[in-house]
């Protein structure tokens, strides 16, 4: 029973803050789970389009990265064999047709907040692929704008550090914003996305489920 009343709630909320995305010229969608999430997607993205990413754990537990990779042609830094090589893909990434991130917080009005190091990201979400799919969990979601950013700070940077054993920054030590100034920042960029132009580039596909971080 409990479950049910989460997965109606879930439903419910996802679907206001979809509608609410749509009013600010966002495309979004919400699916029930990552199964109903991973069909969308293919659904959305045309079988002749170049795709690629931005880091992303969302779209590897939906089953995302390994559809596109056995079914589309892509533009795949992983297999870059020199730092060289990953920088000049990254490059090419802007440029592709359709580019799959998540989003570290999603205001319940509308609005999209994403936190970046290099900026890869960020720049693609902006501008360049003829459209971004971006794939939230529920637990993505926040009240305001404001508590979005403290998300993105607060919660997802200290989390995603911890993948990079490579980075000097205090966060990985402590599991704490200090708000650094070092060079292996991964908060260089924060950008908000308060509406999408030109109308529905972006399209926002919210699962009812934790995802991410």
């Amino acid at each position: 029973m409990a479950d049910n009343v989460m997965e109606r709630r879930n439903k419910c909320f996802g679907e206001t803050v979809a509608a609410n995305l749509r009013k600010h010229g966002f495309d979004a969608y919400y699916c029930n789970n990552r199964q109903e999430a991973l069909k969308k997607a293919l659904e959305l993205i045309p079988k002749k389009d170049i795709v690629s990413w931005g880091g992303s754990v969302t779209i590897q537990e939906i089953g995302l990265l390994e559809a596109v990779r056995n079914s589309y042609r892509v533009i795949d830094r992983d297999k870059a064999a020199t730092m060289e090589e990953k920088l000049e893909m990254m490059r090419q990434a802007l440029l592709c047709d359709t580019f799959l991130m998540s989003s570290n917080g999603i205001s319940e009005d509308g609005q999209l907040v994403n936190i970046d190091g290099i900026g890869n990201r960020c720049a693609a979400l902006v501008y360049g692929p003829r459209q971004v799919l971006i794939f939230a969990g529920i637990n993505k979601i926040t009240k305001t704008v404001e508590e979005a950013s403290a998300r993105a700070r607060n919660t997802a940077a200290p989390i995603n550090v911890q993948r990079f054993s490579d980075l000097n920054v205090p966060c990985h030590k402590t599991g704490v914003c200090s708000n650094c100034q070092i060079e292996d920042s991964v908060c260089c960029q924060i950008v908000t996305t308060r509406r999408c132009r030109p109308a529905r580039r972006i399209k926002v596909i919210l699962i009812g489920e934790n995802l991410g971080y």
